[in-house]
């Protein structure tokens, strides 16, 4: 509401702590666009992931292959023979869809989490009242399901 009220021009509005944003500030809108994954192999890092999540094949973009999500976030691997710093990432996905990842998941016998630190292996979590698991790829990326966003409740 306060966010329609500010696309508006309609006043003030408060920015999610409480405080009001300034009048005539404008709302704006933020999504996230693409984000850059270092890996040792583009072709191997994008065929494990689009693999194990049911995704179309990845496309060249440059010197970049291009995993495309459902809500237009890419992941765009970068080879590198440098240090990779591992990195997090999470996809938010249906429970029918749960089913089918985790199976494969299961049945390439990646080795899977409860939780990011791997101190529950082989098991998944509930949190929220949804389900979820993490599992590392190919460069030690750590990869995450769930199928509610934390926090949410449950």
């Amino acid at each position: 509401m306060a966010d329609e009220a500010l696309r508006a021009g309609a006043g003030r509005a408060e920015n999610g702590e409480g405080a009001a944003w300034p009048e005539g500030s404008g709302l704006v809108s933020v999504q996230l666009n693409h984000t850059i994954v270092a890996c040792r192999d583009q072709q191997r890092s994008a065929a494990f992931l689009t693999g194990i999540l049911g995704l179309p094949p990845a496309t060249r973009f440059g010197h970049f292959l291009v995993v495309q999500t459902d809500n237009g976030v890419s992941l765009d691997y970068s080879e590198t023979d440098r240090e990779i710093a591992t990195q997090h990432y999470a996809f938010l996905i249906g429970e029918e869809d749960f089913d089918v990842i985790f199976g494969r998941i299961t049945a390439q016998g990646v080795p899977h989490w409860a939780d990011p630190g791997r101190s529950r292996p082989g098991v998944i979590n509930r949190n929220d009242g949804g389900r979820g698991v993490y599992f590392a790829d190919p460069d030690g990326h750590m990869m995450e399901v769930l199928t509610r966003p934390y926090g949410s409740g449950g």
